[in-house]
């Protein structure tokens, strides 16, 4: 290979024609830029990182990242058409620096010297090593996560459901009971807020289990809860992804209850009474308290006292402090009759309404952000007191703690027997119950038995039972769907009770139960007309525009002439108005269908078939 050397304006170049290309920049290398250098393999992204997979799994968990589908998977993997899973090489950079990175590679070593200290049986050792065993916290990510809390209550669905199913597994070596205990605390506390703000909307009893749907700080929030049975662990579920994703909500849903709670002005956590926990009352075993805004003038901080250490180190309480400007006070008239004038300032500010400022880098973008006082303002569409002038009472085979926080949360009155548990703040003979949910079928019995009966019950106990009504527990759910109280007598006991929909989703196109007991206008009303006119004699009277007052008028006149009487003219025209609502022909429409799918590509005229099979396969189930 030629090298040749020359010196221009001082500066000595080297330049080797074998390899001009790449001096002169026009050749990148392979493997240097394009979809190689965006993406990174799995093993490649563990090894940067210097850490197991299953740490690595844990961070892309608690971080949201998540594998990438490249392009050109080929290209991405530098030639290599292996099977591999992609991640974008900036989220692997992102992953490099972050703290709980550290802790896992200190919790590494922690357990490398616990192990070490075990076998040599140094147990002082031991000990002091448990002691300060590392530990790591997710606050941080929750913040970059979520910035606004809007964001955050927007992302709390997958959690909800989470934490419920949870809530009902067995204990097990993988699954402690103290985090059982624990996501059953945070469900209930959610669905103390519920009750609270009466925010539930839908309620849809499935096979699956119970979905809710509720409206917070206005966004629709929909999860999912199991039915109170036996539930058993599957095999083939992986539950250390699970129990990852668990750690990451329960830290989310703590921040999303306390700024709740906060804004209701109550006390998070709420109080737990031990009593009433251990007597099976459920949610009725938390306390809701009212958060008491103390002010620094009250004299209810005189209790506590907080030191204040001067400059010549003697220690000032402030209780101290209050009777000193007091004394101040009370000697300047003056400064006492300026000094409230900034409270009022700050509590005037407090009031001002929220005013946004445009955008400097966009104007012409809306700045109207939702806040707190104006979701609170916004009229509610749903009567959230729909059972507030009822009292109901839960029969010992009904799941109590569905249906009392369906009918608390939307103001109703709720008891139940002893045996569903503690806490019951009303009674079976309690003159106030209005409504009787039962779930159990009716027995036959012969009229001697219910003579027998009915003469042991007394005079009492008989207008008690005439004075209430015994539903089924759809009836419950049915009303909250549908807004309003429905008839007890379709749901009353032994009945059979009418379907029960899903109120989620569009309704269009879907099966409608009630559409049977409607007379449909357009085939029943439409078949008879035909049966008529055809029996009369047919007129054929041209309208030209059947809307057009003069040329209806017109023709009324041409048809008396002709000795056709109003009544068949009438159904003339009615039979002309319904072939011009129904369009053009069937051929017609078919044609101009055939022609349109002819003007379309390949690929797009398979995706319009097999969209045209999808619809009138939906079509046969529903007309089925």
């Amino acid at each position: 290979m030629s090298i040749e050397r020359f010196d221009a304006s001082k500066q000595l170049f080297v330049v080797a024609k074998g390899n001009e290309d790449l001096a002169n920049g026009s050749r990148k290398a392979k493997g240097k830029a394009g979809a190689a250098k965006a993406y990174v393999t799995r093993s490649a992204a563990v090894k940067k990182l210097q850490c197991s997979l299953a740490d690595f799994r844990r961070l892309c968990i608690l971080k949201g990242i998540f594998p990438r589908e490249p392009r050109h998977r080929k290209k991405a993997n530098k030639g290599s058409s292996a099977p591999t899973s992609f991640y974008y090489a900036k989220d692997i950079a992102y992953l490099a620096h972050e703290p709980i990175l550290r802790k896992l590679r200190d919790h590494k070593a922690f357990a490398k010297k616990l192990s070490r200290a075990l076998g040599r049986g140094e147990w002082s050792s031991a000990k002091s090593l448990e002691e300060h065993k590392p530990v790591y916290t997710l606050d941080h990510i929750i913040k970059e996560r979520y910035p606004t809390f809007v964001d955050a209550v927007r992302d709390i669905d997958d959690a909800l459901c989470l934490i419920s199913i949870f809530a009902n597994l067995p204990s097990n070596p993988r699954i402690p009971p103290s985090l059982i205990e624990n996501c059953t605390r945070l469900s209930n506390e959610w669905q103390l807020y519920v009750m609270r703000s009466q925010s539930l909307r839908k309620v849809f009893l499935s096979i699956k289990g119970v979905y809710y749907q509720a409206e917070v700080m206005g966004q629709t929030v929909t999860w999912l809860v199991p039915y109170m049975f036996t539930q058993n662990i599957p095999t083939d579920v992986d539950v250390r992804v699970m129990l990852t994703f668990l750690e990451l909500y329960q830290t989310l849903l703590g921040f999303v209850f306390f700024k709740l709670y906060t804004d209701l002005a109550l006390i998070y956590p709420p109080p737990l009474d031990a009593a009433k926990d251990e007597a099976a009352a459920g949610v009725g075993a938390y306390n809701l308290q009212e958060r008491t805004v103390m002010h620094p003038g009250s004299e209810a901080n005189d209790g506590v006292s907080h030191n204040i250490v001067d400059v010549t180190g003697k220690k000032i309480s402030a209780k101290d402090v209050r009777q000193t400007i007091k004394s101040i006070a009370a000697t300047q008239g003056d400064v006492m009759e300026t000094a409230p004038e900034p409270q009022a300032e700050i509590v005037a500010e407090e009031e001002e309404d929220f005013v946004a400022q445009p955008s400097t880098s966009d104007p012409s973008s809306s700045t109207n952000l939702p806040t707190l006082k104006s979701l609170t303002a916004l009229p509610s569409s749903v009567n959230t007191h729909l059972f507030a002038p009822y009292t109901f009472f839960l029969s010992r085979e009904t799941p109590r703690p569905l249906f009392e926080f369906v009918l608390r949360a939307f103001g109703g009155r709720v008891g139940w027997t002893p045996t569903q548990g503690g806490g019951s703040p009303i009674q079976e003979d309690d003159e106030s119950i209005t409504h009787v949910i039962v779930d159990r079928p009716t027995q036959a019995q012969n009229s001697d038995q219910v003579t027998s009966e009915i003469g042991k019950e007394s005079e009492a106990v008989r207008d008690l039972r005439r004075r209430r009504k015994y539903v089924q527990p759809q009836w419950v759910v049915d009303c909250v769907n549908k807004g309003k109280v429905l008839l007890e007598g379709p749901y009353e006991r032994g009945k059979t009770l009418p379907p029960h929909l899903s109120p989620f989703g569009d309704a269009n196109g879907a099966y409608d139960p009630e559409a049977a007991m409607v007379l449909d206008p357009t085939s029943k009303d439409m078949e008879d007309a035909d049966e008529e006119e055809s029996a009369d004699e047919e007129v054929s009277v041209p309208v030209a525009d059947p809307e057009d007052p003069s040329a209806l008028r017109a023709a009324e006149l041409e048809a008396e002439a002709a000795g056709v009487d109003f009544g068949t003219f009438e159904k003339a025209v009615k039979k002309q108005n319904r072939k011009a609502a129904q369009g053009p022909s069937l051929d017609v429409v078919d044609r101009e269908s055939d022609m349109k799918k002819m003007m379309l590509s390949r690929k797009k005229r398979k995706l319009y078939e097999k969209m045209k099979y999808t619809e009138e396969k939906k079509a046969r189930e529903v007309s089925a």
